[in-house]
């Protein structure tokens, strides 16, 4: 006779929590910056990274800081961190990295998109929307190329 089969494990992906973990605000030539009428220049430099916090979950970071200047007067500084708390179990090593990287990045950026825009709000000024970015190209940049290629 043969032996029973071993029920297989089905891959688990669940999102547990996504919270704002840093939010901060400044305005350092206020209230002389609300008087300006010229648009500002917009910059936005966006980081991200991930642990594990064992048991199969993970945490995934981004963070965003977004300046407003006129010349080099600064109108405000917005500095983020949206995360999540992902339970990911039965996937292969192989298959973890582009989840956290992409697909995790991507569940957590329109939170990010809009703590960001509803504190420039609140601030006084015009909202700031985040253009989408592209955590898959992102991530493949970061690869080695004879992983992104498939070369052996």
């Amino acid at each position: 006779m043969s032996e029973p089969a071993q029920p297989q494990q089905q891959p688990t992906f669940v999102i547990e929590k996504l919270y704002v973990k840093d939010l901060s605000l400044e305005i350092p030539n206020a209230p002389q910056v609300f008087l300006e009428r010229e648009a500002p220049e917009i910059n936005m430099q966006l980081g991200g990274k991930n642990q594990n916090l064992g048991d199969d979950l993970y945490e995934v970071l981004l963070t965003v800081t977004v300046t407003a200047k006129i010349k080099d007067k600064v109108l405000f500084l917005v500095e983020a961190q949206q995360a999540g708390v992902f339970r990911i179990d039965n996937i292969s090593e192989d298959e973890i990295g582009p989840i956290l990287g992409i697909g995790c990045p991507n569940i957590i950026f329109p939170y990010l998109r809009e703590v960001v825009s509803d504190i420039v709000i609140r601030a006084g000024f015009p909202p700031v929307i985040l253009n989408p970015v592209n955590f898959e190209a992102i991530y493949r940049q970061k690869k080695p190329d004879s992983i992104v290629n498939g070369a052996s």
